[in-house]
């Protein structure tokens, strides 16, 4: 088993799915696709007719129906077959597609792939209010990421590499010299660096209000949640300042294959910061999709292809100070594995 399965993950941002038009998309090594039913509520089906196993998003959706492409038949969001347009129209009680419990949750659609009596109507979620449209100007993203999701998760849980793989637009040697904290709370992990008197990157230093040549003081925090939830807070304020601009994102991991990622991010700043909001956010996806796509990305995918299939810790990775929360949260991850593949058994 290389995934936990009984844990909510990010299909696809809400925006994404539409009533007249199907996705197609694989998750944790399962082609899935996803629509919205008759009510506009968000549906998630194996991408798999099992007639003739066509790719069911290729169909259209109609009346909350699938159809399959290659020979008509139609498919409800529960997964039952409801028209048959062949012979007499009867439907054989196996013409059923298995369905996926979802919900739908600070803008994004979410997906049990584990067991559906074990969907807990999102309560195991953490908290991402920060990311809710209603009370916050939110900006979103999204990359595919060619690495394993843990690597992605490492990358986000280790802020030291910002002084190296971010020279121009996250870090500083302030950044690297602080040795960090880690922390964690039953399956929780947080990780978090502070810096004083700082010289910000420009880019840094602009999306948080500090004029140039001022020296600020910086905090970083990211909060992981299993199995690849990520919040990081960054608060910047000029030093001997009491008071400082904070910035939360969400960044949001699902695997689609045991070397490739589905990685969901989104900014959110409160509406009461009046018209300010919305242009920082979308300053913040912006500024930042650059270094995500350009340093982050090559990177991790290089870190993947050095491994070559290989597992992680069968490597024997050198281990310092600095990957102790990315540790923790590997340990958790295996822990909850082990767990499910005992439940299994049993």
């Amino acid at each position: 088993m290389q995934f936990i399965r009984n844990a909510w993950y990010v299909a696809a941002w809400s925006h994404e799915l539409s009533a007249d038009k199907a996705l197609g998309r694989t998750l944790l090594a399962e082609p899935v696709m996803l629509f919205r039913d008759a009510q506009h509520g968000a549906r998630a089906l194996s991408d798999r007719c099992p007639h003739r196993f066509a790719p069911l998003h290729r169909g259209d959706v109609r009346d909350g129906t699938v159809g399959c492409p290659y020979h008509g038949l139609r498919f409800d969001g529960t997964g039952r077959c409801t028209h048959n347009p062949h012979g007499d129209g009867r439907i054989p009680d196996a013409a059923r597609v298995r369905s996926f419990p979802v919900l739908e949750r600070h803008g994004a659609v979410w997906i049990w792939m584990g067991d559906p009596a074990l969907a807990d109507a999102g309560a195991s979620l953490p908290d991402f209010s920060f990311i809710d449209r209603e009370q916050n100007e939110v900006s979103t993203g999204y990359l595919l990421t060619r690495a394993h999701y843990q690597l992605s998760a490492d990358n986000l849980l280790d802020l030291s590499h910002f002084q190296y793989l971010h020279p121009e637009t996250l870090g500083s040697e302030a950044i690297a010299r602080d040795p960090g904290r880690v922390e964690h709370d039953g399956d929780t992990v947080r990780s978090s660096r502070r810096t004083e008197a700082e010289r910000l990157p420009a880019f840094v230093a602009r999306a948080f209000g500090v004029p140039d040549g001022v020296r600020a003081d910086r905090h970083l925090e990211v909060r992981w949640d299993p199995p690849g939830l990520l919040a990081i807070e960054v608060a910047v304020r000029p030093s001997g300042a009491p008071l400082g601009r904070v910035s939360r994102s969400a960044h949001l991991l699902t695997p689609e294959t045991a070397a490739s990622t589905h990685y969901f991010f989104a900014f959110g700043l409160p509406k009461a910061m009046g018209p300010a909001a919305r242009a920082l956010v979308d300053y913040a996806v912006a500024g930042l999709m650059a270094p995500f796509r350009d340093e982050d990305l090559p990177m991790l995918e290089a870190q993947q292809a050095a491994l070559s299939g290989t597992d992680f810790w069968a490597q024997r990775p050198v281990l310092l100070p600095i990957d102790a929360g990315a540790v923790r949260a590997r340990r958790i991850v295996e822990r909850r594995i082990a767990e499910e593949g005992r439940a299994g058994s049993a």
